[in-house]
C-alpha cells in the first residue's frame, strides 16, 4: 500500500503570518521544524496502519521546505520546483491514497489563517467547472485524475470544514482555529502532532479495509476560471492560446484536469 503525503506550510501549528513561512525572514527556520514534525506524524500514523511505500511532496512555495536530514528514514520526499504536478508531485506513480497535512482555506475564507488559493499576489479567486475551489479542491481533483482519494486533511478548522464540504466524512486534524487572518488558538506541537497521527491511522486504516472516500473526479470537459486581482495581470496571462477573458477572469478549457492546471499554471507565470 503507497501513500503521498502532500505537505504545505501555512496550516502548520503556530503559523499565524506570512513571516513564519517565508525564508528571507528568521522565524521561517522553527516552523521549517514544526512542518518536518507534523509531516513525520502523518508518515508514522500511515506506516503504523500499513502502509509500506510513502513518498512526501513539499508543496510548500519552492518545495525546499522540509528538512531531509529529519524525515522518518521510511519515506522519501519528492523536493524543489517546478515539477509537472507541483503540490502532488508523485500522485502518478500507483499511490492508493493521499494526505495533505499543512493545508490552509481557500481565499476570501473567514475565521481562516493566510486564507488565499495558489498565490496570494495573484490569485484572488479560482473556479473548476464553476465550482469556488482553494488548494484542497484543485489538488485534491489532480489525485481524482489518477483516480487517488484524498485520505485526510490537516490544518486550520477552516480547511478541516472546507475538506468534509467538498469530498465528504474523510478524516481530519485541526492543528489551530482562527479568530482572523493573522490570528489563531494553536495546539502545541507535541498535541498537534498526535492528532495527525491518530487522524493519518484512522485515514489509512479506512482504506485498508476498503473504506476510503470516492476520488474528486471532475466531469469533463474542463473549465477553470482564474479571476486576477488587476486588469494588467489578465492582460498579460491572456497571452496564453485558448484564454477567454472576461475582465479581471480568464477561463479555459480542456479535456482533462491536468491540462487545465497546466494552463493555470503558464497563465500566473505570464500575469508576472
Amino acid at each position: 500500500m503507497k501513500v503521498l503525503i502532500a505537505a504545505d506550510m501555512e496550516g502548520v501549528s503556530g503559523v499565524v503570518d506570512w513571516d513564519h513561512v517565508n525564508p528571507e525572514h528568521k522565524e521561517y527556520a522553527r516552523f521549517r521544524k514544526v512542518m518536518t514534525a507534523e509531516v513525520n506524524a502523518a508518515v508514522r500514523g500511515a506506516c503504523d496502519a500499513g502502509a509500506d511505500a510513502v513518498i512526501v511532496a513539499d508543496g510548500h512555495a519552492d518545495g525546499r521546505n522540509l528538512l531531509i536530514e529529519k524525515l522518518d528514514p521510511r519515506a522519501r520526499l519528492h523536493s524543489g520546483s517546478p515539477s509537472p504536478l507541483q503540490m502532488v508531485a508523485g500522485v502518478d506513480s500507483g499511490v492508493d491514497g493521499v494526505l495533505f497535512i499543512g493545508y490552509h482555506a481557500r481565499a476570501g475564507t473567514e475565521h481562516a489563517i493566510l486564507d488565499h488559493t495558489w498565490s496570494s499576489q495573484r490569485v484572488a479567486n479560482l473556479w473548476l467547472n464553476g465550482d469556488l475551489i482553494g488548494e484542497t479542491g484543485l489538488n485534491a481533483s489532480l489525485c481524482g485524475h489518477f483516480d487517488v482519494p484524498v485520505l485526510m486533511v490537516a490544518g486550520d478548522r477552516a480547511v478541516c470544514e472546507e475538506a468534509r464540504d467538498l469530498l465528504g466524512e474523510i478524516e481530519t486534524a485541526a492543528v489551530k482555529v482562527g479568530t482572523g487572518r493573522s490570528a489563531a488558538t494553536c495546539l502545541p506541537p507535541e498535541v498537534a502532532e498526535k492528532q495527525i497521527y491518530e487522524a493519518a491511522l484512522r485515514a489509512v486504516s479506512r482504506l485498508k479495509r476498503g473504506e476510503a472516500p470516492e476520488p474528486l473526479r471532475v466531469t469533463p470537459p474542463i473549465r477553470l476560471t482564474i479571476e486576477f486581482p488587476n486588469s494588467a495581470m489578465a492582460e498579460g496571462a491572456a497571452i496564453l492560446p485558448g484564454m477567454a477573458r472576461e475582465e479581471r477572469k480568464l477561463t479555459y478549457q480542456a479535456d482533462d484536469v491536468v491540462t487545465a492546471f497546466r494552463a493555470m499554471r503558464s497563465a500566473l507565470a505570464l500575469a508576472g
